[in-house]
């Protein structure tokens, strides 16, 4: 059995050399190589292109070498999480590409496969599918992506054997897994180093071949940024509280349910591990169950998509984001809750971009709204100003295209049947006057 070498945090940043392609794991803090990262940030590397979900927090992993003016460009899903990256990506400072979460971790799974590319249907029809080559397969337009691969990564695991074999911590798998197979060179930063045997080979999620060095770096409280902790006095209205239970009377035993941030979210609060529904999360996880209470964070629980520690309910099962995206463009996800922006006649969805504002992130959205058997879209109504959000035509950037099946506001319910977008519900406290006032779109009513 072969022995990685075990070294320094200095000898491995030595090794990253200017303009090199950095993939970094980790989703939020979460399995984030933070000490690697900060360890690069104090050598004078520059000109990297960076290449992860999203580029740490303001200060803290990819964070504080963006902050030190060390990159050139950053490739990820999600920097809104970083508002010094969106600022950053937005005057200019530093190149951007987004891809869609689960497009990212397939495109670096690729690479790590000795894929060329592949076509998915995520995007499709949206911006981030502009110049990009696109063919219709199967009945469906999708868009053609290149594989990605790294002249370095930098990994977090919770275990490796002198081997370089590496065992992840609940949600830590992430981006981890498939970085450690899509690189030149594999710098794993670990917890703890244990002699070859001690680690079952069933327990293996890495296997040594794909490792060069280690390094072992302890975690700290510090190092997890927002999910150190969670606080449970969330409060929301009692409209956004009527949508959610709404939106929860749809919901069966057995569905694997996947809850998006902002309302959807409250969902999540109403459900009970006795409701049998089993809650996918696509950073890697089935079977979330409910927000510690005893104010443990990511050091002691896995963590949900919304960086937010949460627990495993009895038979939860964890894996990596390249595995938990395949389940949903595989239609493995029955329903699908998330937030909109606008949602228009023809069912399209508009819900992770507002020009001029500082968001700079689509996250899963995509893949969530094509790939889920079943779309339910919960937002307000009318914007701020009154102005509706049911639109004839989205004129906010797409989500997806003809991908909502239902729809829940503050004021009604409506579905899509025979290719028509229809009222089928008042909510509380709601009236149909006040329902056709503030509806731009054109609709049919089916009122029980």
């Amino acid at each position: 059995m072969k022995s990685v070498p075990q070294i320094t945090l200095e000898e491995a940043v030595a090794l990253v050399k200017d303009g090199d392609i950095l993939l970094q794991g980790g989703f939020g803090m979460t399995g984030n190589p933070v000490h690697l990262m900060h360890a690069l940030a104090e050598t004078s590397t520059k000109n990297l292109t960076f290449i992860g979900n999203n580029v740490g927090e303001a200060g803290i992993g990819g964070g504080r070498l963006l902050r030190n003016g060390q990159l050139r460009k950053m490739i990820g899903s999600f920097f809104t999480s970083n508002p010094e990256a969106v600022k950053a990506a937005q005057e200019g400072q530093v190149e951007y590409e987004l891809l869609p979460q689960g497009t990212l971790a397939e495109a670096i799974r690729a690479g790590g496969a000795g894929i060329g590319g592949f076509f998915t249907p995520t995007s499709a029809g949206t911006e981030l599918a502009k110049g990009r080559e696109t063919k219709i397969i199967q009945g469906k337009e999708q868009v053609y992506i290149e594989g990605i691969r790294g002249n370095v990564a930098f990994v977090r695991a919770w275990r490796a054997d002198t081997a370089g074999n590496l065992t992840y911590r609940m949600t830590e798998q992430n981006f981890n897994r498939a970085m450690a197979t899509a690189a030149d060179l594999v710098i794993a930063e670990v917890e703890e180093i244990v002699p070859v045997g001690e680690i079952a080979p069933e327990h293996i999620h890495t296997p040594g071949s794909y490792v060069d060095y280690l390094v072992q770096a302890t975690l700290t409280l510090e190092d997890l940024g927002s999910s150190a902790s969670v606080s449970s006095s969330r409060k929301a209205s009692e409209k956004r509280m009527n949508m959610a239970r709404r939106a929860l009377k749809e919901l069966k035993k057995g569905d694997v349910v996947n809850l998006g941030i902002g309302i959807p979210t409250l969902v999540a609060d109403l459900i009970s591990p006795q409701d049998g529904i089993i809650m996918h999360t696509e950073n890697g996880m089935l079977g979330v169950g409910p927000v510690p209470t005893d104010g443990g964070g990511a050091m002691d629980y896995p963590v949900n998509a919304g960086k937010i520690p949460v627990t495993a309910l009895p038979g939860s099962s964890y894996f990596d984001s390249a595995e938990s995206f395949a389940m949903i463009r595989g239609k493995h996800v029955d329903i699908a809750v998330m937030g909109g922006l606008e949602v228009d006649e023809k069912a399209n969805l508009a819900n992770w971009a507002v020009p001029g504002q500082p968001l700079l992130g689509v996250g899963g959205a995509m893949d969530l709204a094509s790939g889920a058997k079943i779309l339910i879209i919960t937002m307000m109504h009318t914007e701020r100003d009154g102005s509706p959000k049911v639109v004839p035509t989205c004129t906010l950037p797409l989500t997806a295209l003809q991908a909502v099946d239902m729809l829940i506001t503050d004021l009604a319910v409506f579905r899509y049947l025979d290719g028509q977008l229809t009222l089928t519900e008042l909510m509380p406290g709601s009236s149909l006057e006040e329902v056709r006032e503030k509806t731009s779109a054109k609709f049919v009513e089916r009122l029980a």
